[in-house]
């Protein structure tokens, strides 16, 4: 039941892929497409390296160019909006927390990272293209100081959520909440249980016979 995107193999650019190994291989894919990275096993080459090819060739994750046909039991989809307009005279949460994130992959050692696929395998490789690795790149060949690239790559990020949101957004079936609202676990909860009661009441109509088709009894 799944669209697959329709991506001709990329020979040089598996080739490419393939001489970085599949350790860096799922590294790269975790950044790119957490949701396709989540359901493949990090042994998983071939499912790996057809996830990168499809995100460089279409610049979008695959996950989000799949589509699954409902499945035949009830489910409940729960969605975290972490996309709060931020207040007046305040740092949007988001983009905050990018920044964050942005800077401690710089502490941990992620230009180094950057320097050390540079040198081995050329500045031109394509996976230097994809979010963040592009940004540090730049800074290496000189195109921008570091400060720049740690805000280039929250910056893209935060677009690149966006366009997240607004794919996620057009699925009716979500439900989203507010990840800054202090009552979001109630809120939650609040939301499972009466999914919960409302299949409960459906199983409990289900089960009930029917009597639409017995016969009535007619007078002697």
């Amino acid at each position: 039941g799944l669209k697959i995107p329709q991506v001709a193999p990329q020979a040089e650019l598996r080739s490419q892929l393939t001489a970085l190994g599949q350790p860096l291989c799922y590294g790269f894919l975790k950044q790119v497409d957490p949701a396709s990275a989540a359901k493949i096993h990090p042994n998983d080459q071939v499912r790996t390296l057809r996830s990168l090819e499809v995100f460089y060739v279409t610049g979008r994750p695959m996950s989000m160019q799949q589509g699954e046909r409902p499945p035949s039991y009830p489910i409940l989809q729960i969605g975290l909006d972490c996309l709060t307009p931020a207040a007046a005279g305040e740092v949007d949460p988001l983009m905050r927390r990018i920044e964050q994130r942005t800077v401690q992959m710089v502490e941990r050692g992620f230009v180094e990272e950057v320097a050390g696929l540079v040198e081995k395998y050329g500045a031109d490789l394509p996976l230097l293209d994809t979010l963040g690795y592009r940004e540090m790149r730049q800074y290496l060949v000189g195109q921008s100081s570091l400060e720049e690239a740690i805000t280039l790559t929250a910056l893209h990020t935060r677009q690149f959520a966006k366009r997240q949101r607004t794919w996620f957004r057009a699925d009716s079936s979500i439900h989203w909440f507010d990840t800054e609202d202090p009552e979001l676990v109630e809120q939650v909860w609040g939301r499972v249980q009466q999914f919960l009661k409302a299949i409960a009441q459906s199983s409990h109509t289900s089960a009930l016979p029917d009597r639409s088709q017995d016969e009535v009894p007619s007078a002697q």
